[in-house]
């Protein structure tokens, strides 16, 4: 069986795919997707469908889903296998499970090349990391389940998802960044940060690679943008470690960028 969630729902079994076109079956494969190989409980799949408070048809009408989702599993079954539709899709005490290991899961795989990529980044191997992180990011084909509704539980999940990606992304910039990758960097995180206006990480990231390219004047408009934004959004300043960078790009040393917190701020020349 081959798992894809990063992007629109792909379920695919002997070459043939088991992804029902009707909403609610849609997420409840969805949710066993995610979980593939461990039982998920009937309660928790009729509270991703119904919510907190669903009907008293609920436990039946679920069981109907399920044996949707088998019925398009035994299709794509060969004639000559020794497993059943119940066989892939099994009843667990108190609960349902997609019983086959995947061969490939694209949500396992990020997760992988994502902590290889980490660990080379730890281990003071930059170009490695660009090069896995990089890898792991292309794994994506969109948002998180794009095409299946969201109950409570596979919203919190597209959520997490998405904050996974996010982190993988800006560590990879990092990456970048530490290869000396400023201009090439730019364009992308131009987008990047009027997508994300009020992430400080990524204005940094932009206010790097525009002082390193030569540009340290739009650097400064990176971090008057920012400022704005936080203040109008939120009532709030940027952070000290962008504050510290603003005062390294003003006096041409990046250095103060990396004092530890606390520090004090070395007096601007006069001249």
């Amino acid at each position: 069986m081959h798992i894809a969630v990063l992007g629109p729902l792909s379920v695919r079994h002997h070459g043939g795919s088991v992804v029902p076109t009707a909403g609610k079956p849609r997420q409840v494969l969805a949710l066993l997707s995610l979980h593939a190989g461990r039982t998920v409980p009937k309660e928790l799949l009729m509270e991703e469908i119904w919510g907190a408070t669903p009907p008293r048809s609920a436990a039946t009408t679920l069981q109907t889903y399920i044996l949707q989702l088998r019925r398009h599993i035994a299709a794509v079954l060969p004639d000559d296998t020794h497993l059943s539709a119940k066989d892939v899709l099994a009843t667990s005490f108190g609960g349902y499970r997609l019983a086959v290991e995947p061969a490939s899961h694209d949500l396992n795989a990020f997760r992988d090349l994502a902590g290889r990529g980490g660990t080379a980044m730890e281990a003071g191997d930059p170009r490695a990391a660009a090069r896995l992180l990089r890898e792991a990011l292309e794994l994506w084909r969109g948002p998180a389940l794009a095409d299946t509704p969201h109950g409570p539980t596979l919203q919190l999940e597209a959520i997490g998802m998405e904050e996974d990606r996010m982190q993988v992304l800006e560590q990879r910039i990092r990456a970048d960044l530490a290869l000396g990758r400023y201009s090439g960097l730019i364009a992308e995180l131009r987008v990047l940060t009027a997508r994300h206006a009020l992430n400080e990480n990524l204005s940094a990231h932009l206010m790097t690679a525009l002082y390193h390219s030569g540009s340290p004047w739009r650097a400064l408009e990176e971090f008057r943008r920012l400022r704005d934004t936080l203040a109008r959004e939120l009532g709030v300043e940027p952070t000290p470690r962008l504050q510290r960078l603003h005062q390294a790009v003003l006096s041409g040393d990046m250095a103060l960028a990396e004092r530890p917190e606390g520090a004090v701020a070395r007096p601007l020349s006069a001249g």
